[in-house]
């Protein structure tokens, strides 16, 4: 096989020769019924018979690697794929730079690649079990495919680990991939790994969210272990990417669809009052300013503390790299650079120059992305001609892990007592009557061309068909 058009003659697609190898076969074939009980009984709810217009992979190759048609979820074709490798690659960072890629798992680092392989791999179910009750409430065809499509690809990322585990993780490798179909999101026994992961997803303005800056951090993470010295994990993470695009796009659209509807509807009928807005069924700003302040600092918690050893560790042995590695310009073994962290030092928010290994960059890197997806839904704000600004809150804001556990601060990042937290908090994060009112909102519109009253038709359709083609054959 050439490593860039996908075998569909087995059970299993895949780029990866698995007709040649008839163990892994064998194994990846026993775990594959698990799989789809799991999906039936955790994938989208009450569309298990949809025939969904969905895209499948044919091909790696970033010009032209899928093709579309009608097929039911559970019938989807999942599989194995690798971006192609690259010939003569050599180590891009830390401590073993310029030396070949590994192609078999170093006995030193088995442990720390087995643990990153099953944290990325249990953020993909994960998401999926967050986002099954959404199909009930989506608000056109369009969008329900969306979401679907976003399903069914974190269920291909999740076949994309086990194949590393079970390929590469022996018995250990078997067990863990069994684990990840046992978890469940939000379970009080079983829980997923990340507590963001055990959020629930309740309606489609926290799967826009969620898309938009839960995935980005999934682009960032899939970016960091790209880079990896072991080429299996690399070449996976690598196609992953063109996946992982999508599901950004559908919530950066999605939100600025909602940021128009709201915008047209504030000009139309000359109310700026969020109670106005919300009587002309539409989302008002404040509570979609209220909800990035939300997912964002979830978000940024995925990440970790702002200094970690074991970030550090992944680094110097050369697992995991930091975004674009590529494309830095310093040493890429940083054993005597420093790097900038905010830090709260006796109450305070300070920076401070810190080792640049033990320093996560990542998360800053996640912030300058993230800047620019708010700068394109200012601009419809904008284009509209309304007086307001959507903003992402300080770093420090709402968070539970890292060095900002243990105070709070206004989304400006002023350190606030408990007191004032608490007079406060309602003007920074959703409160239960916002929940209340979105969820009154969450009304399903399955007719073909339609959309609901808080959010605007999509500018183009999916692969060239229009706003209004039937996405989803729904049969009652």
């Amino acid at each position: 096989m050439d490593g860039i058009n996908v075998d569909y003659d087995g059970l299993i697609p895949n780029n990866v020769g698995l007709a040649d190898d008839p163990s892994l076969r064998k194994a990846l074939e026993t775990w594959h019924p698990g799989y789809i009980a799991w999906w039936k009984d955790m994938g989208p709810e009450g569309f298990q018979d949809a025939l969904v217009y969905l895209r499948t992979a044919v091909s790696v190759d970033p010009q032209g690697w899928a093709k579309f048609g009608f097929v039911k979820m559970p019938d989807y074709k999942w599989g194995v794929l690798l971006a192609p490798a690259v010939p003569g690659r050599t180590i891009p960072f830390g401590k073993h730079i310029g030396e070949p890629a590994w192609q078999e798992v170093p006995g030193e680092y088995r442990a720390m690649l087995r643990r990153l392989i099953v944290i990325q791999g249990d953020t993909e179910p994960a998401s999926v079990e967050q986002q099954r009750h959404l199909g009930a409430t989506a608000p056109s065809l369009y969008d329900l495919r969306n979401l679907f499509q976003v399903n069914v690809e974190e269920g291909r990322h999740l076949w994309a680990m086990v194949y590393l585990l079970q390929k590469y993780f022996g018995t250990q490798g078997r067990e863990e991939a069994e684990e990840l179909l046992h978890r469940r999101s939000g379970h009080q026994d079983t829980p997923r790994m990340l507590g963001a992961f055990n959020e629930r997803t309740p309606d489609w303005l926290s799967f826009f969210m969620f898309t938009t800056f839960t995935d980005r951090d999934g682009k960032m993470q899939l970016a960091a272990l790209a880079q990896s010295a072991f080429d299996p994990l690399s070449r996976t993470c690598r196609f992953m990417l063109t996946e992982e695009a999508h599901h950004m796009f559908v919530g950066e659209t999605g939100v600025a669809r909602i940021v128009e509807k709201t915008c047209e509807v504030m000009k139309t009928h000359g109310v700026s009052d969020p109670e106005a807005v919300r009587a002309l069924g539409a989302i008002d700003l404040p509570l979609i300013q209220r909800k990035i302040n939300l997912h964002y600092s979830l978000t940024l918690d995925l990440f970790g503390n702002e200094i970690s050893t074991n970030a550090a560790n992944a680094f110097n042995s050369g697992i995991k790299g930091r975004y674009r590695e590529d494309k830095l310009t310093d040493d890429h073994q940083l054993l005597d650079a420093t790097y900038p962290v905010l830090r709260c030092i006796a109450g305070q928010i300070v920076e401070q120059q810190v080792p640049a290994l033990s320093a996560l960059r990542l998360r800053d890197d996640f912030i300058a992305d993230t800047i620019g997806g708010v700068g394109r839904w200012n601009r419809v704000i904008e284009k509209s001609g309304i007086d307001f600004r959507l903003t992402l809150p300080h770093q420090a804001h709402n968070r539970h892990i890292g060095e900002f556990a243990g105070i709070e601060t206004d989304t400006a990042g002023n350190v606030l007592t408990s007191e004032q937290w608490a007079a406060r908090r309602d003007e920074f994060l959703p409160t239960s009557a916002d929940a209340g009112f979105i969820a009154e909102l969450m009304q399903p519109v399955h007719t073909v061309g339609d959309y609901a009253s808080w959010i605007a038709a999509p500018k183009t359709g999916i692969d060239g068909k229009p706003g209004d083609y039937e996405y989803v054959k729904i049969y009652e």
